[in-house]
């Protein structure tokens, strides 16, 4: 047999691999776990930071939220809290050109009852924007009025995930019901619709009374724990966070050498903070997987040297024949990325399976990368080349005299 073309060598390779079926399983199979183990743990990334981009966003790109600070002088923490009051809201307000929403908020965990059950949760004095400038959906009934705001109505609006805390089977089942917050008799008028969200400026588990009511009949401080505001758009939202610190720093008379004594943070800030953390969490899980393809290259790397070694009489007869050693090198190299290539094959599809099995038995976050797909399949194929070059060198090199004489 004469080894004049490529294709010959090709099919020359792909037979010595069918003759030994069970070992190139074998072989593959570290390539099978590198690969699989790459696109599930990146889908498990891609899927973790997918969500928490989604739950950001529910919270809203826009928003931004305002704390009082400790107050420093000289540097020298002084112990105190500075103070938000109803006049820095109303001048934000009035002056605030691209903010669209100002909503004040007292805050305190108290208990709810309601019938036999009883539940702490947080209690929210908010005003009658809340949803608008937050950005919630009432799922039934409706959100109190600026009147009922006024007239210190004891009425209140539940996050979606305090039923459950309260025993109601649907929202049905709780409108117009009497509660009592912290001792004090209220009406439910409104459920809000579950947004699924966590963290900060959760709303799903606290209830909303009116902001007169909490500040004079349930808090009795006059302190505002939050202020929240409402840009006009994202491409707007520097400006409104530069117009908001400018009157607010106006309204508590800071000078130009005194550092702010409130923060204004938005969801944006968390988004980037979270994706940075995800991203980063999935090339940590993508690398140590990467780990096992490597494993799995020098095990390739293992086996074509033994079957360098036992091959070599067969060697030196194809020598004999006329094979160059440009023939038998890409012989040796094409078995090794053709193990590579099918075993990167395989654990794309069990990668792929992987994920759509944590995703439907186990409900976690996952998503399928093309990328992630082309890199791992590639990776396979560029182990196969660099761990197959040594071993299909060594058979190149083999001497004919000497191989025929081997044993």
């Amino acid at each position: 047999m004469v080894f004049g073309t490529t294709g010959e060598v090709v099919r020359v390779a792909l037979a010595a691999l069918r003759a030994n079926k069970l070992r190139s399983l074998l072989t593959m199979l570290g390539i099978v776990i590198g690969v699989a183990a790459v696109i599930a743990m990146i889908a498990l990334g891609n899927g973790a930071e997918n969500a928490v981009r989604d739950r950001i966003a529910r919270l809203g790109t826009t928003v931004l939220q305002i704390n009082p600070q400790r107050i420093n002088q000289g540097g020298i923490n002084t112990g105190s809290t500075a103070k938000l009051s109803m006049a820095d809201v109303e001048a934000l307000r009035q002056r605030a050109e691209h903010v669209t929403g100002v909503n004040q908020q007292q805050d305190r965990p108290l208990q709810v009852v309601w019938g036999s059950r009883n539940t702490n949760v947080q209690i929210t004095g908010t005003a009658s924007n809340f949803p608008e400038v937050r950005g919630f959906q009432l799922a039934l009934g409706r959100m109190f009025t600026d009147a009922e705001d006024r007239a210190r109505a004891r009425v209140a609006v539940l996050g979606a995930q305090v039923l459950p805390l309260l025993g109601a089977d649907n929202p049905e089942a709780i409108l117009d019901e009497r509660i009592r917050i912290g001792g004090r008799q209220f009406t439910v008028i409104g459920v809000l619709a579950n947004r699924g969200v966590s963290g900060v400026g959760d709303a799903d588990q606290q209830v909303l009374i009116p902001f007169s009511t909490g500040r004079f009949g349930v808090f009795g401080t006059d302190r505002i724990q939050d202020i929240w505001v409402r840009a006009e758009s994202e491409s707007t939202l520097a400006l409104a966070t530069i117009e908001v610190q400018s009157v607010l720093r106006r309204m508590h008379r800071l000078r130009a050498d005194q550092p702010n004594d409130f923060s204004i943070r938005n969801q944006s800030d968390f988004l980037t903070a979270l994706s940075e953390t995800t991203e980063t969490f999935t090339l940590l899980l993508a690398g140590i997987a990467a780990v096992s393809l490597l494993v799995g290259g020098i095990g390739i790397m293992n086996i074509m040297l033994v079957s360098v070694t036992e091959r070599t009489r067969e060697i030196g007869i194809r020598k004999a024949l006329g094979a160059t050693r440009r023939n038998i090198l890409l012989q040796f190299l094409v078995e090794a990325v053709v193990l590579c290539i099918a075993g990167g094959a395989v654990g794309v599809a069990l990668g792929s399976g992987a994920s759509a099995v944590l995703r439907r038995s186990f409900g976690w976050d996952t998503a399928m990368s093309p990328t992630a797909i082309t890199l791992a399949f590639s990776f396979a194929a560029l182990v196969g080349i660099v761990f197959g070059v040594w071993p299909a060198r060594r058979a190149s090199v083999l001497d004919p005299i000497t191989a025929l004489r081997y044993e």
